[in-house]
């Protein structure tokens, strides 16, 4: 059975709030930033996991006004996104899941790498994350819908 998650592209001024992963070997893409969000538990839809899982690592009651952006599945997992804008301070989130947090802005989301003041170095974005944000980024500024 294919594993099921759903995970949040949570913006706020043109920047996305990334989670540096722990640096753990056996969880997926250890070490690299990626979205917030995680494993459906059964019986859950993925709207009910994203919110559940917004709040379990950072605290945050996710907007009413989010919505769903796509659903990107491959190899590792089903992956459900969400998207909503990020209505506090990054200093109001508590992180209690991962090395680090950080808005990253769309050119660090383009280079694929990113500086953790915490990790003090630069850490690879997830691949599959940072196709995720630049298909956001696009479809935002208009790119591949027609415009």
């Amino acid at each position: 059975m294919t594993t099921q998650v759903a995970i949040a592209i949570l913006y706020q001024e043109n920047k996305f709030l990334m989670q540096l992963r722990d640096n753990i070997p056996n969880i997926a893409y250890p070490g690299h930033w990626g979205l917030f969000g995680g494993h459906m538990e059964t019986g859950e839809t993925p709207d009910v996991t994203v919110k559940r899982e917004i709040l379990e690592e950072i605290g945050y009651h996710l907007p009413l006004t989010f919505s769903e952006f796509g659903c990107y599945p491959d190899e590792r997992a089903v992956r459900h996104v969400f998207h909503a804008p990020l209505t506090v301070e990054l200093n109001q989130l508590v992180l209690n899941e991962g090395w680090d947090m950080g808005l990253l802005t769309p050119e660090e989301i383009r280079s694929g790498s990113c500086y953790s003041a915490v990790a003090e170095e630069v850490r690879p974005l997830a691949p599959i994350h940072q196709r995720i944000l630049l298909d956001f980024i696009n479809i935002q500024r208009g790119v591949g819908n027609g415009e």
